[in-house]
């Protein structure tokens, strides 16, 4: 069984979109499985992280902006593609890091995510764009 998620995002961040994950598979009928989410995007990534306190997504993207500066950051002057604007290329490092793709086991017609675990697409570039993430559910 497959399906698509469109996540609408209004730059770098990470959008939660566990809730629409979780009700796809409660209602696909698939008791026990795997699921596979796959980002199809260059510049963006797939996450579990912790969906309790928001400090930790924030604190991820300003880590990952220190990590991976802009283009017009003095560091990176080494950058070639740069015809996209500052933030494309280290937009690609990051999702060069970073998962395009995930697996959670379901059990129960449900994802087997930790209390704490929400799953995230992680928007890499400044403007908004709309971001497709594949999804396959495989039962047993």
């Amino acid at each position: 069984m497959q399906t698509s998620f469109t996540i609408a995002t209004e730059g770098q961040g990470l959008y939660e979109f566990t809730r629409q994950v979780t009700a796809w598979v409660a209602g696909s009928g698939v008791d026990a499985g795997l699921l596979t989410l796959f980002i199809r995007h260059t510049s963006a990534s797939l996450l579990i992280q912790e969906n309790a306190d928001p400090d930790v997504t924030r604190d991820l993207r300003e880590w990952f902006g220190r990590l991976v500066p802009p283009g017009n950051d003095p560091a990176m002057s080494w950058m070639r593609h740069i015809q996209e604007g500052p933030d494309d290329m280290p937009a690609h490092i990051k999702a060069a890091m970073l998962p395009v793709s995930l697996s959670v086991p379901v059990h129960g017609g449900h994802p087997l995510l930790g209390t704490w675990q929400g799953i995230y697409l992680f928007e890499h570039r400044d403007t908004p764009h709309r971001r497709a993430v594949a999804a396959h559910l495989s039962g047993t």
